[in-house]
């Protein structure tokens, strides 16, 4: 049985190169989804939030392993950011930050299956977070996206750049509906914090 990497078969929207941003069309995808607020690196709802995921989107592969003979990577870790006043959103201060994490599924896996991965992990281990899970499709459309090597908190440079990329192509950014979106390709845990890396990623629209 084969095993498909969705990020080689999405190459185009999980990689980048460093220092050259560049604009992608992202289509609706479908997601694992948990919203929560506060500093990722000191909320246990985060922490909560990426316990539940995992065992739910594994559950998902290898029920699709079994039932449809259709076998694929856990998709990498994602995190949509924002604040309610954009003005606020600080990398040095992350308190008032509200979030997204998810895990992109493939177009095969279906509601029916989400409903019943949900139901297994449940009787299995029950992460505290379970009743926040949802599957939910994004639509990000244009957007403009550069890869980024180093720690998280040292972030901060990337983004300028991103944002000013997206200025010099007309672009026009809303808080409210572009939310600033990562995509994490390494493991912290097994990663020196040099070397993560991290797609970021920003939507925005053009004038009318």
């Amino acid at each position: 049985m084969n095993k498909t990497d969705f990020k080689k078969e999405l190459k185009q929207f999980y990689s980048g190169r460093v220092g050259h941003p560049a604009v992608v069309e992202v289509p609706a995808m479908n997601y694992l989804k948990i919203d929560g607020h506060g500093d990722p690196n000191t909320s246990q709802e985060y922490v909560d939030a990426i316990q539940t995921l995992y065992p739910v989107a594994y559950t998902i592969k290898f029920m699709c392993k079994k039932e449809l003979g259709e076998d694929f990577a856990v998709m990498p870790l994602e995190g949509l950011w924002w604040a309610q006043d954009m003005r606020d959103f600080s990398t040095q201060d992350k308190s008032n930050w509200l979030w997204t994490a998810m895990i992109m599924q493939p177009d095969l896996v279906t509601i029916e299956m989400f409903a019943r991965s949900i139901e297994q992990v449940s009787t299995k281990k029950n992460p505290p977070s379970l009743e926040k899970v949802r599957f939910e499709a994004l639509e990000e459309g244009h957007a403009a996206q550069v890869l980024y090597v180093g720690a998280y908190a040292d972030e901060g440079p990337a983004i300028q750049q991103l944002h000013a990329f997206i200025n010099e192509q007309g672009g026009l950014l809303d808080g409210t509906n572009h939310h600033h979106h990562e995509i994490y390709l390494s493991d912290p845990r097994r990663t020196d914090a040099a070397k993560l890396k991290t797609i970021i990623r920003q939507p925005f629209s053009l004038p009318a």
